[in-house]
Protein backbone atom coordinates (compact mmCIF):
# COMPACT_ATOMS: atom_id res chain seq x y z
CA UNK A 1 0.00 0.00 0.00
CA UNK A 2 1.38 3.18 -0.59
CA UNK A 3 0.14 5.48 1.87
CA UNK A 4 -0.12 9.45 0.42
CA UNK A 5 -0.26 12.82 2.98
CA UNK A 6 -2.91 14.66 1.87
CA UNK A 7 -0.85 17.52 2.02
CA UNK A 8 1.74 16.19 0.21
CA UNK A 9 1.20 18.51 -2.79
CA UNK A 10 2.08 21.82 -0.72
CA UNK A 11 5.93 21.68 -0.67
CA UNK A 12 6.30 21.51 -4.63
CA UNK A 13 3.85 23.98 -4.56
CA UNK A 14 5.47 26.16 -2.51
CA UNK A 15 8.62 25.45 -4.22
CA UNK A 16 6.96 26.10 -7.87
CA UNK A 17 5.68 29.66 -6.97
CA UNK A 18 8.58 30.59 -5.22
CA UNK A 19 10.18 30.14 -9.19
CA UNK A 20 7.67 32.40 -9.82
CA UNK A 21 8.82 34.79 -8.14
CA UNK A 22 11.92 34.41 -9.42
CA UNK A 23 10.74 35.06 -12.80
CA UNK A 24 8.99 37.69 -12.17
CA UNK A 25 11.97 39.54 -10.10
CA UNK A 26 14.02 38.97 -13.75
CA UNK A 27 11.58 40.73 -15.44
CA UNK A 28 10.99 43.41 -12.75
CA UNK A 29 14.82 44.14 -11.35
CA UNK A 30 15.81 45.15 -14.83
CA UNK A 31 13.42 47.71 -15.68
CA UNK A 32 13.38 49.26 -11.69
CA UNK A 33 17.38 49.31 -11.98
CA UNK A 34 17.13 51.33 -15.41
CA UNK A 35 14.87 53.76 -14.15
CA UNK A 36 15.95 54.16 -10.51
CA UNK A 37 19.59 53.43 -10.57
CA UNK A 38 21.34 50.13 -9.63
CA UNK A 39 22.43 50.79 -6.20
CA UNK A 40 19.07 51.61 -5.13
CA UNK A 41 17.50 49.12 -6.38
CA UNK A 42 20.43 46.75 -5.15
CA UNK A 43 19.81 47.58 -1.84
CA UNK A 44 15.46 48.08 -1.85
CA UNK A 45 15.69 43.99 -3.37
CA UNK A 46 17.67 42.95 -0.45
CA UNK A 47 15.56 44.54 2.05
CA UNK A 48 12.36 43.25 0.27
CA UNK A 49 14.40 39.65 0.65
CA UNK A 50 15.30 39.88 4.31
CA UNK A 51 12.37 41.88 5.38
CA UNK A 52 9.66 39.25 4.02
CA UNK A 53 11.51 36.25 5.23
CA UNK A 54 11.51 37.67 8.35
CA UNK A 55 7.15 38.33 7.63
CA UNK A 56 7.47 34.42 7.18
CA UNK A 57 8.54 33.76 10.42
CA UNK A 58 5.19 34.86 11.72
CA UNK A 59 3.12 32.99 8.98
CA UNK A 60 0.15 31.73 10.59
CA UNK A 61 -0.92 29.19 7.31
CA UNK A 62 0.64 27.68 4.66
CA UNK A 63 -1.45 30.39 2.19
CA UNK A 64 0.68 32.72 4.24
CA UNK A 65 4.01 31.30 3.80
CA UNK A 66 3.90 30.46 0.65
CA UNK A 67 3.07 33.93 -0.56
CA UNK A 68 5.45 35.67 1.25
CA UNK A 69 8.34 32.90 -0.19
CA UNK A 70 7.01 34.06 -3.78
CA UNK A 71 7.72 38.07 -2.33
CA UNK A 72 10.73 36.40 -1.43
CA UNK A 73 12.07 35.19 -4.44
CA UNK A 74 11.20 38.09 -6.36
CA UNK A 75 13.51 39.92 -4.09
CA UNK A 76 16.13 37.22 -4.46
CA UNK A 77 16.74 37.03 -7.55
CA UNK A 78 16.33 40.60 -8.47
CA UNK A 79 19.20 41.68 -5.88
CA UNK A 80 21.43 38.95 -7.30
CA UNK A 81 20.79 40.31 -10.66
CA UNK A 82 21.38 43.49 -10.23
CA UNK A 83 24.31 42.82 -8.17
CA UNK A 84 25.65 41.26 -11.25
CA UNK A 85 25.00 43.90 -13.04
CA UNK A 86 26.56 46.84 -11.05
CA UNK A 87 29.67 44.67 -10.44
CA UNK A 88 29.99 43.66 -14.05
CA UNK A 89 29.64 47.83 -14.92
CA UNK A 90 31.83 48.81 -12.33
CA UNK A 91 34.84 46.55 -12.79
CA UNK A 92 36.77 46.68 -16.34
CA UNK A 93 36.38 44.15 -18.56
CA UNK A 94 39.54 42.55 -17.64
CA UNK A 95 38.88 41.27 -14.39
CA UNK A 96 34.45 41.07 -14.94
CA UNK A 97 35.02 37.12 -15.33
CA UNK A 98 37.07 36.82 -11.84
CA UNK A 99 34.10 38.59 -10.78
CA UNK A 100 31.60 36.81 -12.13
CA UNK A 101 32.53 33.01 -11.41
CA UNK A 102 35.50 33.24 -8.94
CA UNK A 103 33.38 36.38 -7.07
CA UNK A 104 29.78 36.10 -7.18
CA UNK A 105 29.36 31.82 -7.58
CA UNK A 106 31.78 30.98 -5.24
CA UNK A 107 30.38 33.60 -2.67
CA UNK A 108 27.20 32.08 -3.75
CA UNK A 109 28.36 28.13 -3.27
CA UNK A 110 30.08 29.20 0.13
CA UNK A 111 26.33 29.98 0.96
CA UNK A 112 24.87 27.30 -0.36
CA UNK A 113 27.64 24.89 1.80
CA UNK A 114 26.65 27.07 4.85
CA UNK A 115 22.32 26.15 4.68
CA UNK A 116 23.07 22.82 5.48
CA UNK A 117 25.00 23.68 8.13
CA UNK A 118 22.44 26.01 9.96
CA UNK A 119 20.19 23.69 9.13
CA UNK A 120 21.36 20.41 11.10
CA UNK A 121 21.88 22.57 14.04
CA UNK A 122 18.44 24.90 13.85
CA UNK A 123 15.91 22.59 13.27
CA UNK A 124 12.84 24.85 13.98
CA UNK A 125 11.96 26.35 11.02
CA UNK A 126 10.87 30.21 12.34
CA UNK A 127 14.74 30.26 13.92
CA UNK A 128 16.37 29.02 10.58
CA UNK A 129 14.37 31.51 8.75
CA UNK A 130 15.47 34.08 11.42
CA UNK A 131 19.48 33.14 11.14
CA UNK A 132 19.74 33.57 7.42
CA UNK A 133 17.71 36.96 7.47
CA UNK A 134 20.71 37.68 9.84
CA UNK A 135 23.05 38.57 6.61
CA UNK A 136 20.97 40.55 4.84
CA UNK A 137 21.20 43.31 7.92
CA UNK A 138 24.81 43.45 8.20
CA UNK A 139 24.99 44.41 4.79
CA UNK A 140 23.45 47.66 5.51
CA UNK A 141 27.22 49.64 5.64
CA UNK A 142 27.49 48.61 2.40
CA UNK A 143 25.71 51.36 1.18
CA UNK A 144 28.04 53.75 2.08
CA UNK A 145 31.36 51.39 -0.08
CA UNK A 146 29.00 50.88 -2.81
CA UNK A 147 29.15 53.71 -5.85
CA UNK A 148 26.50 53.84 -8.43
CA UNK A 149 27.04 52.70 -11.46
CA UNK A 150 29.05 55.22 -13.55
CA UNK A 151 27.26 54.11 -17.21
CA UNK A 152 23.97 54.52 -15.65
CA UNK A 153 24.94 57.85 -14.20
CA UNK A 154 26.08 58.80 -17.76
CA UNK A 155 22.94 57.58 -19.38
CA UNK A 156 20.71 59.84 -17.25
CA UNK A 157 22.73 62.90 -18.46
CA UNK A 158 24.41 62.94 -14.85
CA UNK A 159 27.76 63.34 -15.88
CA UNK A 160 29.59 65.23 -12.79
CA UNK A 161 28.45 62.67 -10.63
CA UNK A 162 29.46 59.90 -13.23
CA UNK A 163 33.15 61.79 -13.33
CA UNK A 164 33.30 62.10 -9.62
CA UNK A 165 33.27 58.13 -9.42
CA UNK A 166 35.41 57.48 -11.83
CA UNK A 167 38.22 60.03 -11.21
CA UNK A 168 37.79 58.29 -7.24
CA UNK A 169 38.22 54.89 -8.58
CA UNK A 170 41.18 55.84 -10.86
CA UNK A 171 43.34 57.37 -7.90
CA UNK A 172 42.46 54.46 -5.77
CA UNK A 173 43.84 52.26 -8.63
CA UNK A 174 46.91 54.74 -8.77
CA UNK A 175 45.94 56.07 -12.25
CA UNK A 176 45.92 58.94 -13.95
CA UNK A 177 42.88 59.94 -14.61
CA UNK A 178 43.20 62.50 -17.90
CA UNK A 179 41.65 66.15 -17.56
CA UNK A 180 38.84 65.94 -19.80
CA UNK A 181 36.87 62.67 -18.96
CA UNK A 182 33.38 63.56 -21.68
CA UNK A 183 33.94 64.93 -24.52
CA UNK A 184 31.21 67.61 -25.11
CA UNK A 185 30.48 66.19 -28.88
CA UNK A 186 30.15 63.02 -27.44
CA UNK A 187 27.55 63.50 -24.62
CA UNK A 188 25.38 65.74 -27.31
CA UNK A 189 25.30 62.08 -29.13
CA UNK A 190 24.97 59.84 -26.65
CA UNK A 191 21.91 62.63 -25.16
CA UNK A 192 20.19 61.73 -28.71
CA UNK A 193 20.77 57.98 -28.41
CA UNK A 194 18.94 58.08 -25.09
CA UNK A 195 15.79 59.54 -26.83
CA UNK A 196 15.65 56.13 -28.98
CA UNK A 197 14.33 53.57 -26.52
CA UNK A 198 14.22 50.03 -26.83
CA UNK A 199 11.62 47.49 -26.73
CA UNK A 200 11.68 43.77 -25.68
CA UNK A 201 10.40 42.65 -29.43
CA UNK A 202 13.97 44.17 -30.64
CA UNK A 203 15.18 41.35 -29.34
CA UNK A 204 13.22 39.22 -32.31
CA UNK A 205 13.93 42.32 -34.92
CA UNK A 206 16.57 40.70 -37.12
CA UNK A 207 16.93 37.06 -38.03
CA UNK A 208 20.11 36.75 -36.41
CA UNK A 209 19.54 38.61 -32.88
CA UNK A 210 15.87 36.46 -32.77
CA UNK A 211 18.50 33.06 -33.15
CA UNK A 212 20.53 34.46 -30.34
CA UNK A 213 18.00 35.23 -28.63
CA UNK A 214 16.21 32.39 -28.67
CA UNK A 215 18.95 29.97 -27.99
CA UNK A 216 20.02 31.93 -24.79
CA UNK A 217 16.12 31.60 -23.34
CA UNK A 218 16.50 27.95 -24.23
CA UNK A 219 19.62 27.42 -22.75
CA UNK A 220 19.36 29.03 -19.64
CA UNK A 221 15.65 26.56 -19.24
CA UNK A 222 17.70 23.87 -19.54
CA UNK A 223 20.49 24.83 -17.39
CA UNK A 224 18.00 25.73 -14.37
CA UNK A 225 16.34 22.61 -15.61
CA UNK A 226 19.38 20.55 -14.45
CA UNK A 227 20.63 22.55 -11.76
CA UNK A 228 17.72 23.28 -9.53
CA UNK A 229 16.01 19.52 -10.71
CA UNK A 230 19.34 17.82 -8.76
CA UNK A 231 19.88 20.92 -6.11
CA UNK A 232 16.06 20.45 -4.60
CA UNK A 233 16.66 16.57 -5.13
CA UNK A 234 19.76 15.86 -2.21
CA UNK A 235 17.15 15.25 0.08
CA UNK A 236 15.90 12.30 -1.90
CA UNK A 237 19.53 10.80 -2.19
CA UNK A 238 20.80 7.68 -0.21
CA UNK A 239 22.47 8.79 2.96
CA UNK A 240 22.48 11.90 4.89
CA UNK A 241 20.20 14.64 3.51
CA UNK A 242 22.74 17.58 5.33
CA UNK A 243 26.03 16.07 3.79
CA UNK A 244 24.45 15.08 0.65
CA UNK A 245 23.18 18.78 0.72
CA UNK A 246 26.79 19.89 1.59
CA UNK A 247 28.73 18.18 -1.07
CA UNK A 248 26.47 19.65 -3.72
CA UNK A 249 27.78 22.78 -2.69
CA UNK A 250 30.88 22.26 -2.63
CA UNK A 251 31.58 20.70 -5.95
CA UNK A 252 30.56 24.18 -7.21
CA UNK A 253 33.61 25.52 -6.19
CA UNK A 254 35.71 23.46 -8.81
CA UNK A 255 33.29 24.05 -11.07
CA UNK A 256 33.04 27.72 -10.99
CA UNK A 257 37.08 27.99 -10.96
CA UNK A 258 36.63 25.30 -14.61
CA UNK A 259 34.50 27.71 -15.89
CA UNK A 260 36.93 30.34 -14.96
CA UNK A 261 39.46 29.04 -16.83
CA UNK A 262 37.28 27.43 -19.40
CA UNK A 263 36.25 31.39 -20.29
CA UNK A 264 39.80 32.54 -20.50
CA UNK A 265 40.94 30.11 -23.17
CA UNK A 266 38.13 28.33 -24.96
CA UNK A 267 36.08 30.10 -27.22
CA UNK A 268 32.04 30.80 -25.46
CA UNK A 269 30.31 28.81 -27.60
CA UNK A 270 33.01 25.32 -27.36
CA UNK A 271 32.57 25.59 -23.65
CA UNK A 272 28.65 25.57 -23.45
CA UNK A 273 28.27 22.86 -25.78
CA UNK A 274 31.22 21.05 -23.48
CA UNK A 275 30.09 21.43 -20.65
CA UNK A 276 26.21 20.70 -21.43
CA UNK A 277 27.07 17.67 -23.00
CA UNK A 278 29.14 16.71 -20.02
CA UNK A 279 26.38 17.52 -17.32
CA UNK A 280 23.84 15.71 -19.45
CA UNK A 281 26.07 12.54 -20.23
CA UNK A 282 26.73 12.14 -16.59
CA UNK A 283 23.19 12.46 -15.64
CA UNK A 284 22.06 9.24 -18.52
CA UNK A 285 24.28 7.29 -16.43
CA UNK A 286 21.61 7.01 -14.02
CA UNK A 287 19.97 4.39 -15.97
CA UNK A 288 22.66 1.88 -14.91
CA UNK A 289 21.57 2.55 -11.51
CA UNK A 290 19.78 -0.97 -10.47
CA UNK A 291 16.10 -0.08 -10.85
CA UNK A 292 15.50 -1.94 -7.28
CA UNK A 293 18.32 0.24 -5.72
CA UNK A 294 16.10 2.17 -3.29
CA UNK A 295 18.01 6.22 -3.15
CA UNK A 296 16.22 6.22 0.28
CA UNK A 297 18.55 5.83 3.41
Amino acid sequence: WNLVCDDDWKTPLTTSLFFVGVLLGSFISGQLSDRFGRKSILFATMAVQTGFSFVQIFSTSWEMFTVLFLIVGMGQISNYVVAFILGTEILGKSVRIIFSTLGVCIFFAIGYMLLPLFAYFIRDWRMLLLALTVPGVFCIPLWWLIPESPRWLISQGRFKEAEAIIRKAAKTNGIVAPAMLFDSREMQDLKLQQQQKAYILDLFRTQNIAVITVMSLFLWMLTSVGYFGLSLNTPNLHGNPYVNCFLSAVIEVPAYVIAWLLLRTVPRRYSIAGTLFLGGGVVLFIQLVPTGMSFNS
